[in-house]
């Protein structure tokens, strides 16, 4: 089972020399890339100038509250319009407007209220009723107005009222109408098929249907997110206790890879494919109960988007779609067992390998924490000034009017409008809040700034992320190079590493990130451009970009690949970052064969693990939170999707598993350069023994030389 490979030629290089002195990670080693470290110190610096500049012009109530026709927020505390927390629209129909999508505001005057309206009552109606119907008319008017001395049609023209009002509910803080349905599908407002508008037309009720949907381009999302949201509020301890299970369970796994390795492999193979079948198995009878059930042939597409997502479960094309998916990869899993029996074997070695490494460098299992503390704060940074950011615009005032008016859609100034020449030429128009803009050199350069968030963003992710994989291979290097295992282990080497990472290459983690960080940056670019040009017709355009996203895809994967393996030479001889990725690609073409056999065998069987925790988990789960365990029916929340539990169990299964997994995934990724450095450096002559342990030596029938002893 021995992997020789052929003698190398020289375009990857020599290969490693004996070094006699040579006995781990160096430790007089010197700043690399200080450059990029001082370029990603002022980058930082840059970064929280614009945090700081951000939250001193942004306004997050912007987000919060809903804005009237002059750009007050609606229920806001310490406000004239704190009583006033709901927007109400002047005339709705107006949201029907394409400008509604332009603008992302109803071309219509909008006015906080303390309540929507709850009956049908025209302006004419009001001024001809007695006091009751004036002051009940009057709360949504503008301020000010006098109600009973002018007339009709003065308040019309003026745009003082509205012309009639009709039944509403709040929703999202919103006045929007109170529509129903009645046998047969009819539309109703208030019991009504339709209505006097107030101006002597008859207004039909699905007109007012089709309005209401355009005056809040996000209600459906939103009514989503709060049922969502209510889940979560039903269920998160039941989530917390999912993502603890998942914890125990990838610790347990963690443990029992250190002392069974080569059993818990074997057994992670088979339930993996057992969890799968049972996914296929489950799916087909969820199919098969649905034959001959009224409506379950309908197809997703004729279905269509709905908000109650538990419908596309109560049709057979959706478990057909999960069985066939399920098939697929258990085909695929089957098919890659079948072609790597052989070199199982020796990945399950290199994993034992790993885990010696991982118990005798135990503190490494806790690292994960720091990366995902300082992820965190890197995530959190990003949202509060992107945030903070797209709400630090003005208030942007336009014209609208309904006959021709040459100063539509142009900027005005509510303060001196109704002086100005506009409304002299077009009696009809309105200066209304459009959206938030703004005119200064803050605000023109605005869009770069949220560039400038998105880019440091990943920048920093990424440092983070290079951060502990070094952090990790200089540790367990320190235990490879080790040859009395563990009493050459030096003392505390995880905080030995960092501190090395830390103090001599930040200049060289900045400059791997930097890279990542421009390839991703792009790839959003991409995806933006691909949103964009989806209702195109450019076929060619659309072809052109796959090709781009495919491109720079796979991209990304090299880079991470080059990037990881440049660290783990970096975190060993404390080279510059570019010598070392140099470094670790001659040394990996040098051992190309050993790079497929060995290295990518052992990632697969480690990605199986990860399948095999969040399966586990995610199928508990899902009986769970479906009601499907009698036992604990019901300590079950009651929820509108449980489906919503379930993603995110599962979700955080997979992340809590990766972040244990990872640890093992860097020590073997580090043993297995060290393993290739190990086979150049020496050859098992007394002189010149291998530092590998005994278990691969045998493995790799290869042997160290017994020390000749001297009479």
């Amino acid at each position: 089972m021995e992997l020789d490979e052929k003698k190398p030629d020289g375009k990857y290089g020599e290969s490693r020399k004996f070094d006699p002195n040579f006995k781990g990670p160096i430790n007089n080693r010197g700043c690399t890339d200080v450059l990029c470290c001082i370029l990603f110190i002022l980058a930082l610096l840059g970064y929280f100038a614009v945090g700081i500049i951000a939250w001193s012009q942004g306004d997050p109530r912007k987000v919060i509250y809903p804005t009237d026709s002059r750009g007050q927020f609606c229920g806001q505390a310490g406000t004239p319009l704190e009583k006033k927390p709901l927007l109400f629209y002047f005339n709705i129909l107006k949201c029907a407007s394409p400008l509604t999508l332009l603008e992302f505001q109803c071309p219509t005057t909008q006015l906080c209220v303390e309540s929507c309206p709850d009956r049908h009552l025209t302006l004419v109606k009001a001024k001809l009723g007695n006091t009751e119907d004036h002051e009940y008319y009057k709360q949504f008017c503008k301020e000010g107005v006098n109600f009973a001395k002018l007339s009709p049609p003065e308040i019309l023209r003026d745009g003082l009222c509205p012309a009639l009002l009709m039944p509403s509910k709040a929703f999202t803080r919103r006045c929007l109408p109170a529509l129903g349905t009645m046998k047969g599908g009819v539309v109703v407002v208030g019991n009504e098929t339709t209505f006097d508008s107030g101006e002597g037309v008859s207004i039909n009720a699905s007109d007012v249907l089709e309005a209401s949907k355009k005056s809040n381009v996000v209600v459906e999302a939103r009514q989503v997110a709060m049922r969502i949201f209510e889940d979560y509020t039903q269920s998160w301890h039941w989530i917390l206790l999912g993502l603890v299970i998942a914890m125990v369970v990838s610790l347990i796994f963690i443990v029992l890879l250190r002392f069974l390795a080569g059993i818990m492999v074997w057994i992670m193979i088979v339930l993996v494919i057992l969890v799968i079948g049972y996914g296929i198995f489950h799916c087909y009878m969820e199919f098969a109960s649905l034959n001959g059930e009224p409506g379950s042939d309908v197809t997703i597409r004729d279905l269509g988007l709905q908000t109650d997502f538990s419908v596309y479960l109560q049709i057979k094309q959706t478990w057909l779609a999960f069985m066939i998916i399920l098939a697929i990869v258990e085909f695929i899993i089957i098919l890659l067992l079948i072609f790597l029996r052989k070199r199982i074997m020796i990945a399950i070695a290199l994993i034992k390998e790993a885990s010696r490494a991982v118990g005798h460098v135990m503190s490494s299992l806790f690292y994960p924490l720091l990366t995902f503390t300082l992820l965190a704060v890197v995530i959190a940074y990003w949202a509060v000034t992107a945030v903070f950011l797209s709400t630090s615009n003005e208030q942007v005032y336009k014209v609208f009017n309904n006959s021709d008016c040459e100063y539509a859609l142009e900027t005005c100034d509510p303060k001196t409008f109704n002086t100005s020449n506009i409304s002299a030429q077009c009696p009809d128009a309105e200066c209304l809040f459009a959206f938030y803009g703004g005119e200064t050199l803050y605000h023109k350069y605005l869009i770069l700034f949220q560039f400038y968030n998105i880019f440091l963003f990943f920048w920093c992710a990424n440092f983070v992320t290079a951060l502990g994989q070094v952090t990790l291979a200089g540790a367990f290097a320190s235990y490879y190079w080790a040859f009395k295992k563990p009493g050459d282990i030096p003392a505390y080497p995880i905080f030995s590493s960092l501190g090395r990472a830390l103090r001599y290459h930040t200049g060289s983690l900045a400059f791997g990130s930097l890279i990542l960080s421009v390839v991703q940056v792009i790839r959003v670019f991409l995806e933006y451009l691909d949103q964009k040009l989806k209702g195109a017709q450019n076929k060619f355009a659309k072809f052109l970009l796959s090709c781009m996203k495919c491109c720079f895809w796979c991209l990304e994967k090299c880079i991470k690949f080059l990037n990881r393996n440049a660290y783990i030479m970096v975190a060993i001889y404390g080279k510059s970052f570019c010598a070392s990725a140099r470094d670790a690609f001659f040394l990996l073409m040098r051992n190309i064969l050993r790079v497929a056999v060995l290295d990518k065998v052992t990632d697969f069987l480690l990605f199986l693990g990860k399948l095999l925790i969040v399966g586990i988990v995610g199928i508990f789960s899902f009986f769970f939170f479906s009601g499907r365990i009698r036992a604990v029916e019901d300590a079950a929340p009651s929820l509108n999707y449980y489906w919503v539990p379930i993603l995110t169990v599962v979700v955080g299964s997979y992340l809590i598993a990766h972040g244990f997994f990872s640890v093992y995934a860097m020590c073997v990724d580090t043993l297995f350069l060290c393993f290739l450095e190990d086979m150049e450096r020496n050859d098992g002559s007394a002189e010149r023994p291998y530092f590998m342990s005994q278990n691969l030596l045998s493995l790799l029938k290869k042997s160290n030389e017994e020390p000749k002893s001297v009479d």
